[in-house]
């Protein structure tokens, strides 16, 4: 098994699930969509990720919030509204008996295109619309052994070229940066802002503890996570002291903990950092507590929205 923060348990039923395709339910071997999609042909295209817990989508409206902040910063106009989006989700969710340690997909792109091209005048279709959602569980494997980083020398993108904080299909940049960290030898990459201060990983938000404080990045260069927002909700709750800030390797090679923050994950703690070992190399005693009071916050969410569908 691949080792990282989307470390899922196996699930044969992944197998034959549908995928909801512009209205159309079709079994995983039948999933597919034109070569001239615009988000095949030029990455012109939005996603959202969203987890089903015991029959609640978990902070739905922050994600469906995060989904048409991307549309509007891209120019793109969508032919269904929230509510809609809303019923295509649960619409794929009952079609394969979906009901807890679910991970959804939402994937839209600008639409079809007349021909190889960039310009969005050239779109002939509404926007495509794939839903993909999966059995998937957390390896619990992944937080009690941790992962570790690798600082890749590709950084994260200025936001007047391409914000860092949009959920966007054009995600090469990444891809490399985590293609240097696995030829390093660790899971996956820690990525610097265009300062040289550390901005994020290239799929999870990194997060370090010193002397009981929590630090993460400013959010200037980072991905503009849910699950980011709700440890540092939880912080300000509990009391912790916790800052976004700049700081570089400097200060992270002698942090006493570190984790990063995803919607799949959750908190996964990092042991390792460019081959140096982080705190105890275990899975630290902030972490743990923060983690708890995360996996707290999900049940009041579940508990608040138990009957809404």
């Amino acid at each position: 098994m691949v080792h990282g923060t989307h470390n899922a348990l196996e699930d044969p039923r992944n197998e034959f699930i549908k995928i909801f395709i512009n209205g159309e339910l079709v079994v995983r071997e039948d999933a597919k969509i034109s070569v001239f999609d615009s988000g095949y042909l030029v990455g012109d295209g939005i996603w959202e990720a969203m987890r089903l817990h015991d029959g609640v989508l978990v902070f739905l409206d922050l994600h469906l919030d995060r989904l048409w902040r991307a549309a509007a910063a891209v120019g793109m106009k969508f032919h269904f509204t929230r509510e809609q989006l809303i019923k295509y989700i649960w619409q794929t969710l009952e079609a394969n008996d979906m009901h807890t340690d679910v991970h959804v997909r939402t994937m839209i792109t600008r639409g079809i295109k007349k021909t190889p091209s960039q310009d969005p005048r050239l779109t002939i279709s509404d926007p495509n619309i794939v839903i993909i959602a999966e059995h998937k569980k957390a390896s619990e494997k992944t937080k009690d052994n941790g992962i570790s980083l690798f600082t890749s020398t590709i950084r994260r993108g200025s936001p007047d070229y391409l914000d860092p904080r949009l959920n966007c299909h054009s995600k090469l940049h990444e891809v490399q940066a985590l293609i240097q960290a696995i030829e390093a030898g660790a899971d996956e990459a820690l990525m610097l802002d265009i300062h040289g201060f550390v901005a994020t990983c290239n799929a999870t938000n990194f997060f370090m503890v010193k002397k009981n404080e929590v630090w993460t990045s400013t959010g200037e260069y980072c991905m503009n996570g849910i699950t980011r927002a709700n440890v540092l909700r939880i912080c300000k709750q509990q009391n912790i002291p916790h800052f976004e800030k700049n700081f570089s390797l400097y200060d992270v090679y002698d942090a006493d903990e570190a984790f990063v923050t995803g919607t799949f994950g959750g908190l996964t703690p990092v042991v390792k950092i460019d081959g140096r070992t982080i705190g105890t190399g275990k899975y630290g005693v902030l972490t743990k507590k923060l983690s708890g009071f995360y996996e707290e916050l999900i049940a009041v969410e579940i508990e608040k929205n138990s009957h809404v569908n």
